[in-house]
């Protein structure tokens, strides 16, 4: 069965009623993968993205479609609905991108409390492992955050790196001074574990039709709350309004900025392995100043 074959049975099966394409646009979104909007003959629309053929990236749109059903489900913040999925596409719901509202960045902190709250549980991690970029995201269930964070988290980095890079970078023995003080540097507070999007930068963000926050493109798991805004503070981040925000709803503790800065070395050492050596000094500044 051709791809399009197979994306319009899919579709109709999901939804119970015949697909088939009327026609297609390119769309930007999902930059690792082919992205189109496609318009149906009966006027429907969805938002599809298929991988390159030279791209093994095995269960990348399965883990997609799961975390688009969970963090949708809280209705809390606006997702895509998830329609149909195969190991070589995902189809989603399609939106139109809209103008952000004035009070845009504070509807998402608070969205994204309300989202952190409702989805409290006692275990880090996810029901699979699903990717970072193009990187691979262990997500081993854990009981123990700072043992979750050390071994699939920055130890999973800094072994990537080490393939590359050699055992003896200095880089790898200044990670492993950091991963021995993790118990004094993360382990407190003691919080539950709640679905992160886990790669929340402002990519994956954008306004909908009504001007309101939608998120996307996510690489979710079970983690600490203050491990999404590391991600979200890297490249600028969401500014203080939506943080502010998010701190009326649910306020961090004493100490956030510390561990956030832990948080979000996970992202800068992604980035050191995803795109190459312009992102080591930046890497290595933060491990001295954690260490």
């Amino acid at each position: 069965m051709k791809p399009q074959a197979r994306i319009e049975a899919a579709i109709a099966a999901a939804t119970g009623s015949p697909a088939k394409f009327a026609s297609a646009r390119a769309a930007t979104g999902g930059c690792i993968n082919d992205s189109r909007v496609v318009t149906l003959e009966d006027g429907r629309r969805f938002f599809v993205k298929t991988r390159p053929g030279d791209v093994a990236m095995p269960g990348f749109f399965e883990a997609e479609y799961l975390a688009l059903q969970l963090l949708g489900q809280p209705g809390e913040v606006r997702v895509p609905q998830p329609v149909a999925w195969d190991e070589d596409f995902i189809v989603i719901e399609a939106f139109e991108e809209g103008a952000r509202r004035p009070d845009w960045a504070e509807q998402l902190g608070r969205q994204l409390a309300e989202l952190h709250r409702a989805t409290r549980t006692d275990r880090f991690g996810f029901d699979r492992d699903n990717y970072l970029g193009t990187t691979q995201q262990p997500n081993d269930w854990s009981g123990d955050w700072v043992t979750f964070w050390r071994e699939q988290r920055l130890d999973w980095q800094l072994h990537l790196f080490a393939r590359k890079a050699g055992h003896d970078d200095p880089l790898v023995a200044l990670g492993d001074r950091l991963l021995a003080r993790l118990d004094t540097l993360i382990a407190e507070p003691d919080e539950p574990a709640v679905l992160l999007h886990g790669d929340l930068w402002s990519g994956n963000a954008a306004a909908d039709e009504s001007g309101a926050p939608i998120i996307f493109d996510p690489a979710s798991y079970y983690g600490r709350r203050e491990a999404e805004i590391g991600m979200m503070r890297l490249f600028g981040g969401f500014g203080p309004r939506c943080e502010k925000a998010y701190e009326e709803v649910w306020p961090l503790a004493p100490g956030a900025d510390e561990r956030i800065t832990v948080y979000r070395l996970y992202h800068e050492l992604n980035h050191l392995n995803l795109f190459g050596r312009s992102y080591y000094q930046g890497c290595i500044a933060t491990m001295e100043a954690l260490v």
